[in-house]
């Protein structure tokens, strides 16, 4: 449950205010200020997954669906995505991105698909991971949209950040 007590917002014990940085004392939203911070180099990585039938994995390996090259579009249109996350996401800060690198591999087993990654990076006094993770989430959409004239079954998921680095709280989760 969450109430106002004393003007700070609580949900079972816990000053949200302090936990959640996007919160005020009051509870309502607002930008982070982040001029007090180092700046630093920030990386991020994220992943995910769209899992396709077999029959369209193939269609993609060899290049064979209508709408062209699709995997290069999806590349596109994750860097692009990237670019444009403080535009998407309201109280995310305008960075400028030094590297934004995306990945597909098409894989067969276990489930036919592509696994996504997304590498963002800058320097700055805020992290990439938002970027990171729209650029993932982008590239996903985009090939859905692509596929869509010949898979219906398509299924999107396991966007998740797996790295990140360069703040005061790293973390890789990656596996190799």
């Amino acid at each position: 449950m969450t109430k106002k007590t004393n003007a700070v917002l609580h949900r079972d014990g816990i000053n949200l205010s302090s936990t959640l940085t996007h919160l005020d004392a009051q509870g309502a939203a607002h930008m982070v200020d982040v001029s007090d911070k180092a700046t630093t180099q920030r990386t991020a990585v994220a992943i995910g997954f769209i899992q396709l039938q077999p029959a369209t994995l193939a269609l993609l390996r060899d290049q064979g669906l209508p709408k062209g090259d699709v995997l290069a579009t999806a590349r596109i249109a994750g860097i692009m995505a990237a670019k444009q996350t403080s535009s998407l996401i309201p109280l995310c800060h305008p960075l400028p991105l030094t590297k934004v690198a995306i990945d597909l591999q098409l894989v067969d087993e276990p489930i036919a698909g592509v696994n996504i990654q997304a590498i963002c990076r800058t320097t700055g006094q805020t992290g990439v991971e938002m970027e990171a993770l729209t650029a993932v989430s982008v590239a996903a959409l985009t090939l859905y949209d692509m596929c869509k004239a010949v898979d219906q079954d398509m299924m999107i998921g396991a966007i998740q950040l797996v790295q990140k680095e360069g703040g005061r709280r790293d973390f890789d989760r990656r596996v190799d």
